[in-house]
């Protein structure tokens, strides 16, 4: 994967960073024994999702390979 510099992305960073926060939330409040604590994590984590994807929308992700750089990568990789 480094090759490919996947996830190398302000979408990427954005949505696991807020994806991460809101599983230690989750953590914490379930130690806590606190429900409603607890699913507001796990909305922070899905949050991060939406985030991520919605930034990859913007143009903020990873651009799509053109058909010529992933034949000229093929041909590369196959010399």
């Amino acid at each position: 994967m480094a090759g490919s510099a996947h996830g190398h992305t302000p979408a990427a960073w954005t949505g696991v960073t807020i994806s991460f926060i809101g599983f230690c939330v989750a953590g914490a409040f379930m130690v806590a024994a606190n429900p409603l604590g607890f699913w507001a994590g796990i909305g922070l984590v899905l949050l991060g999702g939406v985030v991520g994807a919605v930034m990859k929308a913007a143009g903020l992700g990873m651009p799509k390979e053109s058909q010529e750089h992933a034949e000229a990568r093929r041909a590369a990789a196959g010399a």
